[in-house]
């Protein structure tokens, strides 16, 4: 679908199944961020999470130009290269069931906005835009991506663990929050420049094209006034066996 470009895995075949489905082999990848975040006790260093925010951002640009929009961004559905091999560090976003074209490939417009939209996506990361119904576009993918960011920087997020009895109460109850929390109060405990990026995503008009070099510097920025290097040294860095490559 996006091609051989780093942080999507190669599809190997598509074999039919029963003359019905349809069977994606693609390379084997190693563990989700998900299971990474658990591995380090669900807390990341600033520079691991400048690190992942960094290949994320360059990922959904590069989705976004493809004309796509994910729809289902969380931690389980980005994946590390296999432990050992060249790509270890490499994050690579798997799981397109959810997303779609935001260009109309036959009149090559933007999508109309609309409402009265089912909310599609994980409830944790999902936009305040998504909670309330209303159709999703490049902003929404950044807005999730801003959560999941913050997610790792703070070790859980604001809207964890709410009591409710059933996921339509659950699901109201997150999106309120997230709407009448500050953001300042969402990135408690992170730098500034975290909610310089959720407040500038949240702002975006629902056809606008994001500055994604502005938001990446934002970051960049930061890693290199905290004087880090990519030395290949992570938070993760000698958690996981290498796997076998059989």
């Amino acid at each position: 679908m996006i091609g051989p470009v780093e942080g999507f895995p190669r599809i190997i075949r598509i074999d039919e199944c029963a003359g019905t489905y349809h069977a994606m082999i693609m390379e084997l990848l190693g563990p989700s961020l998900e299971e990474v975040f658990n591995i380090c006790e669900r807390r990341f260093g600033l520079k691991s999470v400048l690190y992942l925010s960094l290949q994320l951002l360059a990922r959904f640009q590069t989705l976004h130009a493809k004309n796509i929009i994910y729809r289902d961004v969380k931690p389980e559905n980005f994946l590390l290269g296999r432990p050992g091999q060249e790509k270890e560090n490499i994050v690579h976003i798997i799981d397109y069931g959810l997303a779609k074209e935001y260009i109309n490939p036959e009149s090559g417009t933007h999508i109309a906005f609309r409402g009265q939209r089912g909310a599609i996506g994980t409830a944790r990361y999902m936009s305040v835009n998504t909670h309330m119904g209303k159709e999703q576009s490049r902003r929404d993918d950044l807005e999730a991506l801003g959560y999941v960011i913050i997610y790792f920087m703070r070790g859980s997020l604001p809207w964890q663990g709410l009591p409710a009895t059933d996921h339509r109460e659950r699901m109201r109850k997150i999106g309120e929050m997230k709407r009448r929390l500050p953001v300042e109060e969402i990135c408690d405990r992170c730098p500034s420049e975290f909610a310089t990026y959720l407040r500038y995503v949240k702002e975006l008009d629902f056809y606008e094209a994001p500055d994604y070099d502005y938001l990446r510097k934002l970051f960049l920025d930061l890693f290199i006034q905290n004087r880090f290097v990519e030395d290949g040294v992570y938070d993760w860095t000698g958690k996981f066996e290498a796997r076998s490559s059989s």
